[in-house]
């Protein structure tokens, strides 16, 4: 499996941006609310990082020699790809909210736009969060240097390091 690259972190970043920016122009144009998520969706991100970061330090305890008992191979594979997941859906949710962002910011002096400007602050925070849980998760299931050897059969990332 393959490490996240950032390069598409960033892409999928700026193009939700710019998808949310015109939709949000779009809507507030036609006298439609900012497609924003609600603020109560910030207990759905709550839940999946800590549900993230439950699985990876399951991961972490075992990498850091407690290897007496053995890891589910399939839990390990789990957590790096919702480890991933995580990551990219956060930057897929910073995109679009700072696309709003943006366009609800050039709104400011024409009517109150604080609802959605702080909502789209909150959740923009929360697209930043899971992006670091991912990509710390991440690094949880990454083998040291020489630790496939004791750990099982393990399969090499085609860019560097090895996963549990």
């Amino acid at each position: 499996m393959s490490d996240i690259r950032f390069r598409w972190l960033a892409v999928i970043g700026l193009v939700a941006g710019a998808v949310g920016w015109l939709v949000n122009w779009w809507a507030t144009r036609n006298g439609l609310p900012a497609p924003s998520l609600h603020l109560s969706s910030l207990i759905t991100v709550l839940v999946i990082t800590g549900i993230t970061l439950i699985f990876g330090r399951k991961v972490l305890v075992w990498r850091n020699g407690s290897r007496k008992k053995a890891l589910n191979p399939i839990l390990a594979l789990r957590t790096l790809i919702l480890a991933q997941a995580c990551a990219y859906a956060g930057a897929l949710s910073l995109g679009w909210h700072a696309g709003i962002f943006v366009d609800q910011l050039s709104l400011v002096g024409v009517r109150s736009a604080s609802g959605p400007l702080w909502g789209s602050l909150a959740l923009m925070a929360g697209g930043i969060g899971m992006i670091v849980v991912g990509l710390v998760v991440e690094s949880f299931c990454r083998l040291p240097p020489g630790g496939g050897d004791d750990a099982g059969p393990v399969r090499k990332s085609r860019d560097e390091g090895e996963y549990a």
